[in-house]
């Protein structure tokens, strides 16, 4: 546990953090709020929404609307190149619901993942998702697509996971500094929060993404390999979360490797091997049969072997 001197100074230093962003925008802060002061509340907000991508933390928390949350997925072709990655994909990502998508290497898992995050566009077909068009969708890629290198603290790398609510030229809310906190005790890093991230194992490294998608809140979450290279002790306490997530109502999809963990854990599976194989109730979805068919699926590298990669 970190003492109470520990956690005084990381508030410090983390106001003025979010007090200044960086000598590089300082004369920025400065001018805007004159600037802002001259236009109306609505232009404010919309000048706020436009220089930041985020959106009015005022619409959040409507009620009833989080667990009514879906993904629909039409004829989704997507490539890169002149190479096919997903062809004519076709099915829905039930409001609340726990997915994994499954397949064997070069299935074409961690497109499907990048498309629903809208960071690349299909080639054709359609993604309908209320939460990608009102920003309120998390998306963690494997480890390997992060700079761990990158001169951050463990507190910062949370507090990132609030950018929406106050972003560039907006004050930090009153209370992130606490809820950083929670956020680091829930996953077991409050020790660590004024550690660089390059000085966290793995394991540690997850937890503190994990710790960041807690204060996204978003209504879908999107993951990729989320368990890969994790202990025991450190996977079950992320999927304790993902399993609280979804009785909060919030829409959670995660590229997995481990099947015998989805079958655990995951009630709906997407079998996918380039064009879906199966999707729907787990048991139903990862038969014999289906995983035979998904393995002989013609063009896919290795000969269709299951592994980690998408």
């Amino acid at each position: 546990m970190a003492n109470s001197s520990d956690g005084a100074r990381w508030r410090r230093s983390f106001q003025e953090m979010v007090s200044l962003s960086g000598a590089a925008i300082a004369p920025l802060r400065r001018g805007l709020p004159v600037l802002l002061s001259a236009l109306s509340d609505n232009a404010q907000v919309a000048f706020r929404r436009h220089l930041d991508g985020g959106y009015d933390p005022g619409t959040l928390d409507e009620p009833g609307r989080r667990g009514q949350v879906a993904i629909e997925v039409r004829n989704l072709s997507m490539g890169y190149g002149e190479r096919l990655a997903l062809e004519g994909v076709t099915g829905d990502f039930a409001p609340a619901s726990m997915t994994a998508v499954v397949g064997p290497n070069g299935a074409g898992k961690s497109t499907l993942l990048k498309a629903l995050a809208g960071i690349v566009r299909p080639l054709a077909g359609d993604i309908t998702c209320a939460a990608l068009a009102s920003h309120r969708i998390a998306y963690l890629p494997q480890q390997a697509e992060l700079d761990r290198s990158f001169p951050i603290t463990v507190g910062e790398l949370v507090a990132l996971g609030d950018w929406r609510n106050f972003g560039a030229v907006r004050k930090a809310p009153s209370r992130l500094a606490e809820k950083i906190q929670d956020a680091a005790a829930t996953v077991g890093l409050e020790a660590f929060i004024n550690r660089q991230i390059a000085e966290l194992s793995v394991g540690q490294f997850q937890r503190a993404l994990f710790a960041r998608l807690l204060l996204q809140d978003a209504d879908v979450i999107l993951l990729d390999e989320p368990f890969a290279a994790l202990d025991e002790s450190t996977t079950d306490k992320l999927l304790h979360l993902l399993q609280s997530w979804r009785e909060q109502g919030q829409t959670i999809v995660a590229v997995l490797h481990d099947l015998d963990r989805v079958r655990l854990h995951f009630p709906s599976t997407l079998l996918l091997a380039r064009s879906p194989i199966a999707w729907g109730d787990t048991s139903l979805s990862l038969s014999a049969d289906n995983l035979a068919r998904a393995s002989m699926m013609p063009g896919l590298p290795e000969g269709g072997r299951f592994g980690r990669a998408a």
